[in-house]
């Protein structure tokens, strides 16, 4: 009997065979090659709106409303009702990082949260659904009574942007749901400052225990600084969690200024590397660094032109391969630039997860050297216990084309991959 669709040898399944293996959607840590990502789960929200509209919910215009659950509802009921609705994002700087994650690397990843426990159509949780990718694992999610976060976008006649921003319940998962064995299997933990500012929400804490249990199972943790604001309401603890626990800090410019006190950024990154392992810093249109550590023996020094700045001759080490530093015995720092890919789109319409599109690059070169060290162990590229599969330069040249895919869109997530023939050229990059 003859199926639809196309098949290399065979048009029946032989009953006298055994059944093949279906890929599952849901993470195996015994078998699978993921990242697990721990975010507040929210929704953005576009709706174009007049003035009376604001007045009538008690909104200031052109600021950044908190407004309780039923007035998100009563907002959102009305705005659907007249149709004024423009876009639906599924938002989260960590989810949008492990959703480009999956994108890039066509794999799964595990995203721990909260999630409406009964979804209507058109509901948040329904949109935040639709616009993630099918393959990252949401069985793990929290079920909650209510919402999951809105930030509603208001734009009056007059162009101005106002925003409403409802919590809901994207800050209610509680410890006791963060599974140790998926954080346990997993090439790298990443997660973000936001919940610090939640001290009475469960949210905080099952952060903590996350971290914990990647620490305990050598799993490399990332930690994104959310907004500079946060960094300097919470500097100290910020610090404290830092060294503690975290291998890997993306940031942009503002935020390694926030914490450091440094406005320069190479010298802010040399000063963090006093913390972390790896740091990942975007300094809008001056560019991208990576900086981190390598084995003073194992170094490698680059072939492109050499750069100067608070640091002389600063990315002279820069094809050498990221290390931790524990595992350096003469540890040195290594520092990488790199421009804004073809000097930045022509237009740049939304610069919303650029810094997400940088960091899961370097999360799918991170998870690449797991994977391939579980399937070669005795490979000449782990002859030394590193971080990353590729140097820091070529990683940089990675993240940042990331970057520019996100720029070049009104959407802070990747719809797709990278364009083919780019895509030919990265297997080529990943073998050096």
């Amino acid at each position: 009997m003859k199926f639809p669709g196309r098949r290399k040898l065979k048009h029946y399944f032989p009953v006298s065979q055994p059944k093949p293996i279906l890929p599952t959607s849901e993470v195996r840590p015994d078998k699978d090659t993921y990242v697990v990502g721990l975010d507040e789960t929210i929704v953005d929200v576009v709706a174009n709106v007049t003035d009376a509209f604001l007045i009538k919910f008690g909104i200031k215009k052109g600021l950044s409303n908190l407004v309780d659950a039923d007035t998100a509802a009563a907002i959102f009921v009305e705005l659907t009702a007249e149709q004024c609705i423009s876009d639906h994002f599924a938002g989260g700087t960590i989810g949008n990082t492990i959703h480009n994650y999956s994108v890039l690397a066509d794999d799964k990843s595990v995203l721990l949260g909260v999630m409406s426990a009964n979804i209507g159509l058109g509901s948040p949780a329904y949109h935040y659904i639709c616009h993630t990718s099918s393959k990252v694992d949401m069985n793990h999610l929290q079920g909650v009574a209510g919402d999951i976060g809105r930030g509603i976008t208001l734009i009056t006649p007059d162009g101005e942007r106002t925003f409403a921003i409802a919590p809901g319940d994207m800050d209610e998962l509680d410890a006791d749901h963060i599974p140790e064995s998926i954080v346990a299997g997993a090439a790298a933990l990443v997660t973000c400052a936001y919940p610090l500012r939640h001290q009475g929400k469960p949210i905080k804490q099952a952060m903590i225990q996350a971290l914990q249990y990647a620490h305990q199972n050598q799993v490399p943790t990332v930690l994104t600084l959310g907004t500079s604001h946060l960094v300097e309401e919470h500097r100290d603890e910020l610090l404290s969690l830092i060294k503690q626990y975290i291998n890997v800090l993306a940031m942009n410019e503002l935020e390694a200024e926030a914490l450091t006190g440094l406005s320069d950024p190479l010298e802010a990154a040399s000063e963090i590397l006093n913390y972390v392992d790896i740091v990942l810093l975007t300094a809008g249109p001056e560019g991208m660094y990576l900086c981190g550590h390598t084995e003073d023996e194992m170094k490698r020094e680059t072939t492109n032109p050499i750069k100067s700045g608070r640091l002389a001759d600063f990315n002279r080490w820069e094809f050498s391969r990221p290390m931790l530093r524990e595992a350096c015995q003469h540890p040195i720092k290594v520092f990488s630039h790199i421009d804004p890919y073809m000097g930045g789109p022509e237009k740049i319409r939304n610069t919303n997860g650029a810094g997400d599109g940088a960091l899961s690059a370097l999360l799918h070169d991170i998870s690449a050297n797991h994977f391939h060290k579980s399937a070669m162990p005795n490979s000449t590229k782990h002859l030394a216990p590193f971080l990353a599969y590729s140097s820091f330069a070529q990683i940089c040249k990675y993240a940042n084309r990331v970057s520019y895919e996100i720029l070049a869109q009104n959407a802070s997530r990747l719809s797709r991959g990278l364009p083919e023939r780019e895509d030919s050229l990265e297997e080529a990059y990943w073998e050096k």
